[in-house]
């Protein structure tokens, strides 16, 4: 049975909301201070507490803010008649589970709203707890997993890091390729010396070569200044080459001589310049189709292939999401100072099925924004993205929310679907998200090449790049 503790200085409201809620199978107590709430709750022991804001003695928040210290695990609703925008923030930043204003118009609405914060009691009651199964070193490079394919990942990193092997780290976008290449990095003879990491993918064609080998004063317009490029500032360390099946043949020539006899030349310059750098290079694409194709230098290929660490999708080692789960979790509450959050039943197992087509950023994502909506101490499946609950009304996987492959082509039905979704989500503008996620599909379509993105959305790369700014997308393309 649940317990619901009602606290409120008028007796006539006391008095409505008992009938209201009167239950066999709800356990009603009523309190007319929060000094007197705060002395039955160690005894009650309420799964939920259902309190005015405007009290005599204690109001409302400040008898949320001790109810928060002495038991975070405690729900809590506000009440009141003098709703202000102020005091809605600041019960939710003190960590209420919902703000509801009197008089209650709509009983439906408030019982709704009231079973819905005692399911959420009963959920946190069965937490799912796991201890870390990760080393310190582990958590520090942020590479987490002890499935079989990740075991052998770790195997290749052990081995290659102690050479100077260039080495080609493929897999999907989001499985952490940056993440073994710095491993690679921190175990090496070379960790004391500089590791750059350069995204050609994001970098403009005409841009890339400067940025790797630098250029000479006025080798074209607008360089009024002789630049150094990564590979010279590297020099004795290790530059992470990401994405580089993107490059263009001239830059890919250069980066064969490079990795053939350790010089380059800088544009617009005629001086051999030597450098000693170990390569390591990553890709999303499938470069031997790429040399097929003639899309990519096969002596570069294999130049770059002398040892290969291929990283598997999220969806093929579904026993380490347990652990992601608790890795994130952990460093959320690094960065905020605060306990981490626990997870209730039902959530890993809804995390543990789903096919994670965006692998591990997509999964930091989804825990990052549960931690964020989580209205207490535990996360539960209310927290997590609609695609993952399957509660999104129909949502293809991996596709913008509320759209279906077959309206598509019809813009009426499409126009109306949105905007059904926009009425199921209040609180997201849906345009601005439709938007971001239409760049994120066609950039992920086109393996990240901004060229052919900007031409599947209709638009100019330049326009692209403003989106790409404008929603923060590059940072998590730059995650890998």
């Amino acid at each position: 049975m649940s317990k619901l503790l009602l606290i409120d200085d008028e007796e006539d409201v006391r008095y409505s909301l008992q009938r209201i809620f009167h239950s066999p199978d709800l356990e009603l107590t009523a309190a007319s201070s929060g000094e007197e709430g705060l002395k039955l709750i160690p005894r009650l022991k309420p799964d939920l507490v259902l309190m005015d804001v405007r009290m005599g003695g204690l109001n409302g928040l400040e008898t949320l803010r001790r109810i928060r210290e002495a038991n975070p695990k405690l729900l809590v609703i506000l009440m009141t008649a003098y709703g202000t925008t102020q005091t809605a923030i600041e019960a939710m930043k003190l960590g209420a589970y919902d703000y509801l204003l009197k008089p209650f118009d709509d009983v439906a609405k408030l019982k709704e709203i009231v079973a819905g914060a005692l399911k959420a009691a009963r959920d946190m009651r069965q937490v799912v707890s796991y201890e870390p199964l990760l080393e310190s070193e582990d958590y520090e490079l942020g590479i987490v997993g002890r499935s079989g394919p990740m075991q052998q990942v770790f195997k290749l990193i052990g081995q290659v890091a102690v050479t100077d092997a260039t080495t080609l780290i493929t897999g999907e976008s989001g499985t952490g390729k940056e993440l073994v290449a710095r491993a690679i990095y921190h175990h090496s003879h070379r960790s004391r010396q500089p590791f750059l990491a350069v995204n050609c993918a994001a970098i403009p064609e005409p841009l890339l070569e400067s940025e790797l080998f630098g250029h000479e004063r006025g080798a074209f317009t607008g360089a009024t200044l002789q630049r150094i490029g990564k590979f010279e500032q590297c020099n004795q360390g290790t530059i992470f080459l990401d994405e580089i099946g993107d490059m263009t043949p001239a830059t890919q020539t250069k980066i064969l001589r490079v990795l053939q006899s350790g010089t380059f030349e800088r544009v617009g310059g005629n001086q051999p310049i030597q450098v000693d750098v170990r390569v390591i290079a990553a890709t999303n694409k499938p470069l031997e189709q790429a040399v097929a194709a003639k899309q990519f230098r096969e002596d570069l290929f294999y130049r770059l292939n002398v040892v290969r660490i291929h990283l598997p999708p999220l969806r093929e080692r579904r026993d380490d999401v347990p652990l992601l789960v608790n890795y994130f979790l952990e460093k959320i509450a690094r960065e905020q100072q605060r306990a981490p959050k626990s997870i209730a039943a039902g959530v890993l197992k809804a995390l543990e099925k789903y096919h994670w087509p965006g692998n591990v950023r997509e999964l930091e994502n989804a825990i990052r924004r549960a931690h964020v909506l989580a209205k207490s101490d535990a996360i539960l499946l209310v927290d997590l993205p609609p695609e993952i609950t399957g509660q999104s009304g129909g949502v293809a996987p991996a596709s913008t929310p509320g759209l279906s492959g077959e309206t598509a082509g019809d813009t009426t039905a499409l126009a109306r679907q949105l905007f059904h979704w926009a009425r199921r989500n209040p609180k997201l503008k849906v345009i601005p998200a439709v938007e971001r996620e239409l760049v994120i599909q066609a950039l992920k379509e086109t393996n990240n090449n901004q060229v052919h993105a900007a031409k599947l959305l209709g638009i100019t790369r330049a326009t692209l790049r403003k989106r790409i700014e404008k929603f923060g997308i590059q940072r998590e393309l730059n995650v890998k």
